[in-house]
């Protein structure tokens, strides 16, 4: 299977690292290559690689997956969610987000000279040598610094103390069965409150999240956006996960990866047969003869007229067409006689 991205190599830490080596690689990278400190030209993309590798192998499950799957089943769903769904990764593509959950801030420049986030990360460090002009050296191992840091409440492995996280914020994205057929791309728009760069200040800020939905996803198949909720100071972002829900279709109904589709037929049809036309999701319709006597419980199989399977999306499941039966209202006595005459 393909892993795409090696998340261990990222860090430059073994498969089997603990989270205090993952954090300890991670605080010494990001600090690296922390764009405002690192003006090279791989620095950006090195720095957002690090998020991404810290985030999965620092979260238990997303590790777990990750390390059985690679990176391609972890962003292209796999079993994992809550009742067998699909569980589904998809980075939140904002670096900072996760250096200032790290460090208790994203302007280190800032926090690191005057104290932190008007004093609500409860650190600050003293300082031996003004000479070096690097703000990073006290947190990334280099000898021009000495840090004490103080706080208020439990630590963490980086010093600082643990920052409490949002509640998840959990959205239905209905999509129709069609969408699920061919897959599609759907753009949620959320509002959430953000921090300025004072650190005091909140403002409003809309942001576009986007989400491909592929074929054959199932209802239930949960997307998780990490740390995309409002950033405010002295919480992690919540993380934004939507939930894949069935639209209502005025014809069909999904189970699983088959679909299935009530056609309604007389009662002389049903004991004498008929051609009939089945609709189809691709919006074409298919010619099928009844012979036979079809009962209320007959069900007719059309194989490959169904979704995709989510696994492989190049196979397809089947439609199933069940029947309504209409009987007549009333019978004539005539009717009725040669009914009684005929039928066994």
């Amino acid at each position: 299977m393909k892993m795409g991205k090696d998340y261990y190599k990222i860090l430059g830490v073994s498969r089997n690292a603990s989270d205090g080596e993952i954090k300890k690689a991670y605080r010494k990278l990001a600090l690296k290559y922390h764009p405002d400190k690192n003006k090279t030209n791989e620095a950006e993309e090195k720095f957002k690689e690090v998020a991404e590798a810290y985030e999965v192998l620092t979260d238990k499950k997303k590790r777990e997956i990750y390390d059985q799957y690679g990176e391609d089943g972890l962003k292209g769903g796999v079993p994992g969610g809550e009742d067998g769904q699909q569980y589904t990764y998809t980075f939140h593509g904002d670096p900072r987000a996760t250096f200032a959950a790290f460090f208790g801030t994203d302007n280190p420049f800032e926090s690191f000279f005057s104290g932190g986030l008007g004093g609500q990360t409860g650190m600050f460090f003293m300082q031996d040598n003004m000479d070096t002009g690097d703000p990073f050296v006290n947190l990334g191992g280099g000898n021009a610094f000495r840090s004490q840091t103080f706080s208020t409440s439990s630590p963490n492995l980086t010093g600082h103390r643990t920052q409490r996280q949002d509640p998840t914020i959990e959205h239905d994205l209905y999509v129709t069965l069609e969408e699920v057929m061919k897959g599609c791309t759907k753009k949620m728009k959320i509002n959430r409150k953000v921090t300025n760069p004072d650190g005091r200040t909140i403002r409003p800020e809309e942001k576009v999240l986007t989400i491909n939905v592929k074929p054959g996803w199932k209802a239930g198949t949960k997307i998780t956006f990490q740390n995309e909720g409002d950033k405010l100071p002295g919480a992690i972002p919540a993380d934004i996960v939507f939930t894949i829900r069935d639209k209502p279709h005025p014809l069909f109904k999904r189970d699983g990866s088959d679909i299935k589709y009530t056609a309604k037929i007389t009662l002389k049809e049903a004991l004498c047969g008929t051609k009939i036309q089945i609709p189809t999701l691709r919006g074409d319709r298919i010619p099928i003869r009844l012979e036979g006597v079809i009962k209320p419980q007959t069900v007719k199989r059309i194989q490959g007229q169904g979704l995709p399977h989510p696994k492989e999306p190049s196979k397809q499941g089947d439609l199933l067409i069940s029947f309504a039966i209409q009987f007549p209202d009333s019978l004539t006595e005539s009717t009725k006689q040669i009914l009684w005459d005929c039928l066994p």
